[in-house]
């Protein structure tokens, strides 16, 4: 065994081993930086993108010099660093799918950036720094071609009670709350990326209806054009929890 050991250390390291592992963790903490970076104000929001952008680059040639690195110094080949290449695949791989998963995203969901429950007559924003209106006709059909399933959720149980729900679910979400207006059953709140820290709208409007209570939420992004589906998958989530809620209570 002793002589195996002697063996493997006298073999040369694998370069795109120990390469694709310095290159990875690099790539994780540039893609760190340029969150940190924007959030200080150091760089803006394009130049960080652009510096993630960089750093997906980057994770790719990672993973292909850790994944010839596992070839090269495979068990029983010339080579040392099979360890540091099974590292670098594993440091890589993570930051390859998210790049993976953005493109597809953007290719796949409609370009819009402003998601209602109710796009006939949506929540309004009033207490946002940008009250902007709803963008419309053409955004509209994007979404029902795209979000058929969309629609306001009907509480049985009464509005004052599905406003308090409401609010309550957005607090434990660590949402900041901007405006809470029960007499007119309006919540605003802006919701932050994790690593840029981008924030998005969230408006819930809750109304009477038969008896119980009617709810139509509206989620849209500041920054950008498209919302790579983020906005129609954070309603989905909301209404389900509150709907989950409403049901708890009602027992």
């Amino acid at each position: 065994m002793k002589e195996i050991s002697m063996t493997n250390a006298r073999k040369p390291l694998s370069w795109l081993a120990l390469s694709g592992l310095i290159l990875g963790l690099a790539a994780i903490a540039a893609m760190v930086a340029s969150g940190i970076g924007y959030r200080q104000g150091w760089w803006s929001v394009v130049e960080g993108l652009k510096y993630s952008e960089w750093t997906a680059y980057g994770a790719v040639l990672a993973l292909a010099l850790s994944a010839a690195g596992l070839i090269q110094a495979r068990p029983g080949a010339g080579r040392r660093g099979f360890i540091p290449a099974i590292l670098g695949v594993a440091v890589a791989l993570p930051l390859v799918a998210m790049a993976i998963h953005w493109e597809y995203a953007a290719r796949t969901y409609p370009p819009i950036n402003d998601i209602s429950t109710d796009t006939e007559d949506p929540p309004e924003f009033w207490d946002m720094p940008n009250p902007m209106s709803y963008p419309g006709a053409e955004t509209a059909a994007q979404q029902h071609a795209g979000y058929p399933d969309l629609a306001p959720v009907e509480l049985a149980i009464p509005p004052e009670k599905a406003f308090a729900l409401a609010l309550a679910l957005a607090e434990r979400k660590g949402w900041e709350i901007i405006a809470k207006v029960p007499e007119e059953g309006r919540i605003e709140a802006t919701v932050s990326s994790r690593l840029y820290g981008f924030k998005d709208e969230f408006a819930v409007r809750v109304a009477p209806s038969d008896g119980g209570a009617k709810v139509d939420v509206r989620s849209r992004s500041r920054l950008g054009l498209i919302d790579r589906g983020v906005n129609a998958k954070r309603i989905r989530a909301y209404l389900a929890a509150l709907k989950a809620s409403a049901e708890e209570t009602s027992r």
